[in-house]
Formats: structure tokens, C-alpha cells, sequence
């Protein structure tokens, strides 16, 4: 074999290293406390789909579908893709394993934590491999089932210590309403379709709705005047978000209603919501996004089941805590250290660490059979709150040296009372 080149990780994709992990596992931790607070429970799906899970329910003109889906056909000749967003698959699983079952309580909720992929171009908080936290909520058509997530949205948010944020909502009403407004839309941005940008001049025919999310300045100038969905709302679907609004009012969450928001998978409609940070040098940044969507289950092939739910991007969000400085709480110390000095003590130690983990607590040895005082500075490193010290002298004689690292206090412990009470000498010497 020839020597192996250098092989890097592919573009757009990130290595999670131990440290940077710290932050991740407390994210994920403060998102379970607060998901599993209003009683969801978590759902894991494949990374991969059939294409269709993807391509018919995200929407066949989505940018999702005709730039950035990671799609490949397998060795049985099968569409696959990786998952470019949650909510297909997990409305996927819903249907097949019958979770609207009368054995199941209702509403169904659940919330999912993983990757996802899409091919795009990199940038900081956008990768082609990123990481997303979301909830869907099957069952329940009721106003108040739309406040309680959007209210656990900004609880979790509150929990994680973020400030500079506000809450955006809008509503796209129901299939017929969307018809109606689409051919308004239309009727209007065709005026203006030789200053549209590139991508705008395409979309305006296959998803209009998707022009009023332009980033292009020219294109932003022209959709301010452009019609608004709220003026095309019938009465049932006005009323829906006018109760909505009111629910928000009432928990008095703090909401700013924008006509030309809009999402950018074809399944929502009614209301949609954004919660957005000015920490970026005042730029709004989307940090996550959901909507209500009652007609996705159905589509799948289960019984009428109306259906709402959010994702927040991970790495933005991270990026977002790390501008308002948000501090991760420091790792736990480590409870015990043992320095061991001499060959021979080698395997007592062994057996000592092994005896403490299965006591309950957290310890780490040497096994480099370095000098006591290069095992001394770890241990301080490590923040150990007791260091046991193990010689050859020590071991002759049946004894350790255990000492709180932060008084000073050392004690000689016989070895068989470390193995039956640890308990006991580490309250005493700790407390």
C-alpha cells in the first residue's frame, strides 16, 4: 500500500471536540429540562429517508429540494436522501408506527435532536452537516396547543440566559386562502419581474411566497408594497389568529406580526412564527422557526390530524449565546486523583480506582509512571477535590495518603477501609 494522503473532513461539515462538546451537552440538557416540562418526549428518526418523504412534502420548487438535498440512489436501486429537515420524517414515523392510535394520548408530543444536511455554501452558524433541536405536537387544532409551544419556545431561550431576541409571527390561513393570495402575489410581482433578482424571477411562478423572504435589497424594496396575506384571511382563519394574538397578550409574551413573513416548506399554513437576535450587530438572524400544518399527516396516508411544531439551528444558536456571552457552567471536578509512585503499586491502584468509580465517583489515576510532582500538578488541574497517594512504603504497609486538595488535610487510610466505606472518608474529608 502506498502511503495514505493527507485526508481532511469534508466541506462544510464540523469536528465536535470534547471541550467544544461541553457546550453541546448543556444545550441539549437545558432543552430536555424544559421539552420534558410540558410533557414531550423524544423521538429518533433515520438520517436517511426515500426521497419522496423530502421531495413531495418539503416542496418539489423548495430551494431545499432543487439546490440542496443530499440525494443518492442505493445499491438496490432505491431514492434515498439525507434528511434536510425534521418534520417529514418525524410525520413519517407518526403515520407508520400508528401513533394516532386511541392507545395513544393526545395531543401526541414529541421533540428530536440531531443532524441534518443540506448542500450549501459554508458559513459561520450554516453548515452542510448542522444540528437541530425541534418539537411537533400531533392531534390538537386548538389556538392554545400554537401559544404553548411558541411560550416553551422562549421559556427554553430564558433558560439559556438570552436577552437580545423578539418573537415574529404571521399567518398564511388555509390551502384555499393561500391559492387566492398566490395569484395575487403573482399578479403583483410580475410587474415587477425584470428587476427581481435571479432567484426571485424563478421562484415567482413555482413558490411566490418565497420572494417576500428575499434577502436581495432590490428585491425587499419591491415586496414592501406587495399585497399581504392578511388582507386575504376569511373569517375562520382571522379569527384563529386574532385568538392567537390574544393568547400571546394574555401570557403577556411580547410578539411582532409581520405580513411578509413566510416559511419556506409548502406544508404550513395558518400560523407561522420566527424568533430572531439583534446580537449581530443589530442584523435579525433567524435562531429557530416553526408553524402549524394540518394537513401533512393526512398527505402521509394517516386520519385527518392536524399538526404544529418549531426546530432552532444548533450552531447559530451557540454562536448567538456565545455574542451575549452566556456563560456554560464549568464542568464538575473531579472527586478523587490518585498519584501513584513505583511499579509495584500499579495494580492496587487499578483495583482502588476501579472500587471508587463503582462507590459513585468520578476518578482518574496516572498511567504514564511519571513523577509525583508532574501527577501533583494534573490532579490541581483537574480540580480534584481529594488526591490519594499510593508509594511503596504505603503499599507495605496496607495504607494510603488521602488529602483535600483544598485545605491541605492529609490522612494515612487503611486500604481494606477505602474498599468497604469510601462514602464515609470522602464526606468526612470533603465536607
Amino acid at each position: 500500500m502506498g502511503e495514505l494522503k493527507k485526508v481532511q473532513r469534508p466541506k462544510g461539515t464540523s469536528d465536535l471536540l470534547p471541550e467544544e462538546l461541553e457546550r453541546w451537552h448543556f444545550l441539549e440538557k437545558r432543552a430536555r429540562e424544559v421539552f420534558e416540562r410540558y410533557q414531550f418526549s423524544e423521538i429518533r428518526t433515520p438520517l436517511f429517508e426515500h426521497y419522496e418523504v423530502f421531495a413531495r412534502t418539503v416542496g418539489n420548487s423548495s430551494d431545499i429540494v432543487v439546490k440542496e438535498m443530499y440525494d443518492f440512489y442505493d445499491k438496490g436501486e432505491r431514492h434515498i436522501a439525507l434528511r434536510p429537515e425534521g418534520t417529514a420524517s418525524i410525520v413519517r414515523a407518526f403515520v407508520e408506527n400508528k401513533l394516532f392510535g386511541p392507545e395513544h394520548r393526545k395531543p401526541y408530543k414529541v421533540y428530536y435532536m440531531g443532524p441534518m444536511f443540506r448542500y450549501e455554501r459554508p458559513q459561520a452558524g450554516r453548515l452542510r452537516q448542522f444540528h437541530q433541536l425541534g418539537v411537533e405536537v400531533f392531534g390538537s387544532d386548538n389556538p392554545a396547543t400554537d401559544v404553548e409551544i411558541i411560550a416553551m419556545l422562549m421559556d427554553f431561550f430564558q433558560f439559556l440566559g438570552l436577552k437580545k431576541i423578539k418573537l415574529v409571527i404571521n399567518s398564511l390561513g388555509d390551502k384555499e386562502i393561500r391559492v387566492s393570495y398566490r395569484e395575487a402575489l403573482i399578479s403583483f410581482l410580475e410587474q415587477h419581474a425584470s428587476n427581481l433578482s435571479q432567484d426571485s424571477q424563478r421562484r415567482l411562478h413555482e413558490n411566490p411566497l418565497r420572494v417576500l423572504d428575499s434577502k436581495n435589497k432590490k428585491d425587499k424594496e419591491i415586496v414592501a408594497g406587495a399585497p399581504s396575506i392578511l388582507d386575504y384571511l376569511n373569517e375562520e382563519s382571522s379569527q384563529y389568529f386574532k385568538t392567537v394574538t390574544q393568547m400571546l397578550d394574555k401570557l403577556e409574551i411580547a410578539y411582532e406580526v409581520d405580513p411578509n413573513m413566510v416559511r419556506g416548506l409548502d406544508y404550513y399554513n395558518h400560523t407561522i412564527f420566527e424568533v430572531m437576535s439583534s446580537v449581530f450587530d443589530g442584523a435579525q438572524t433567524t435562531i429557530a422557526a416553526g408553524g402549524r400544518y394540518n394537513e401533512l399527516v393526512e398527505y402521509f396516508g394517516g386520519p385527518e390530524t392536524p399538526g404544529i411544531g418549531f426546530g432552532i439551528g444548533c450552531e447559530r444558536l451557540l454562536l448567538t449565546m456565545d455574542a451575549e456571552k452566556i456563560v456554560i457552567p464549568a464542568k464538575k471536578p473531579l472527586d478523587v486523583y490518585i498519584v501513584t509512585m513505583g511499579e509495584e503499586t500499579n495494580l492496587e491502584s487499578l483495583k482502588l480506582v476501579q472500587a471508587i468509580r463503582q462507590a459513585g465517583y468520578s476518578v482518574e489515576r496516572d498511567f504514564l509512571n511519571r513523577k509525583a510532582k508532574a501527577q501533583f500538578k494534573t490532579a490541581d488541574k483537574m480540580q480534584a477535590r481529594l488526591i490519594i497517594t499510593i508509594g511503596e512504603n504505603e503499599l507495605a504497609d496496607g495504607v494510603a495518603n488521602v488529602k483535600n486538595a483544598k485545605k491541605c488535610k492529609e490522612v494515612s487510610v487503611p486500604l481494606q477501609q477505602m474498599y468497604k466505606d469510601f462514602t464515609e472518608i470522602y464526606r468526612k474529608l470533603v465536607r
